[in-house]
């Protein structure tokens, strides 16, 4: 026989829960590994779009799923967190809950624990996308647009994904070229990401972004290295990477802090 259904967690114990399956629970986080909101830099248009959701959604006035996307590194999952940080600093009430894709087939479960709170939750899914053969897309339907009940009103979903449409490009070329009608074949696994309300686009950094990035962390952390030595080191770390990132300056600014015995 199948386990009885656990009772909804104590929401008012934390701020950011996560979900786990077999048995079905929310686990209470009671510290989110985050940054600030001041520290991330270049995406100051993503920033201020996702805020402002973020807010009127935390107040009870509509808000929509978001869907950011584009380059790795740049910040994405970063600014989810740090804007739920940010909006709680600003005296408003909101939970966010994380959810794994591998556990997307659970998500109605979850939604129908999160229906009957008071309180508002940011649904947040870090890396969503989908591969060839893959199912889940149609799990998250019920996350975008809901069946018969509809999304819960106190519930909104923000995901990120280094794919614009969460899947392949030569998955979509593949079934336009093979499919008998090839626009029908796309259709529906194309058409998830056009549920989201807000898609915001993250681009690579330039070098003075990236720059910038690191001075903001040396400030910040109170980690002291002459601005030209900074430089000279931080763009010799960026070549051997192959890669100019948020998530590079941060590795660099790591290993800076740990010659200078500065914890962080």
């Amino acid at each position: 026989m199948a386990p009885a259904p656990l009772d909804a967690p104590d929401f008012d114990a934390a701020d950011a829960f996560v979900w786990h399956v077999d048995p079905d629970r929310l686990t209470p986080v009671p510290q989110v590994n985050r940054v600030d909101l001041s520290l991330l830099i270049g995406v100051n248009r993503s920033r201020d779009t996702l805020l402002a959701n973020t807010t009127q959604f935390a107040q009870g006035l509509p808000a929509n799923n978001a869907l950011l996307w584009g380059a790795r590194g740049m910040g994405k999952s970063s600014l989810v967190k740090a804007i739920h940080a940010e909006v709680l600093a600003r005296g408003n009430s909101l939970k966010i809950v994380e959810l794994q894709r591998e556990d997307l087939p659970s998500v109605a479960r979850l939604l129908n624990l999160l229906r009957a709170s008071k309180h508002r939750f940011v649904l947040f899914c870090d890396d969503l996308s989908f591969s060839h053969d893959d199912q889940h897309y149609k799990s998250l339907k019920a996350v975008l647009d809901g069946g018969i009940e509809g999304r819960p009103d106190n519930v909104v979903f923000y995901a990120t994904s280094n794919r614009r449409h969460l899947m392949p490009r030569d998955m979509i070329e593949n079934e336009r070229s093979s499919a008998i009608n090839p626009s029908e074949a796309v259709e529906e696994k194309v058409s998830l990401s056009d549920r989201f309300g807000l898609w915001l686009g993250f681009h690579p950094c330039t070098q003075d972004e990236y720059l910038d990035m690191i001075r903001g962390y040396c400030a910040a952390y109170g980690v002291q290295i002459a601005d030209d030595d900074m430089r000279a080191e931080a763009i010799e770390w960026q070549a051997t990477r192959g890669s100019r990132s948020g998530r590079v300056a941060w590795q660099y600014f790591t290993d800076l802090a740990g010659r200078k015995g500065v914890k962080i």
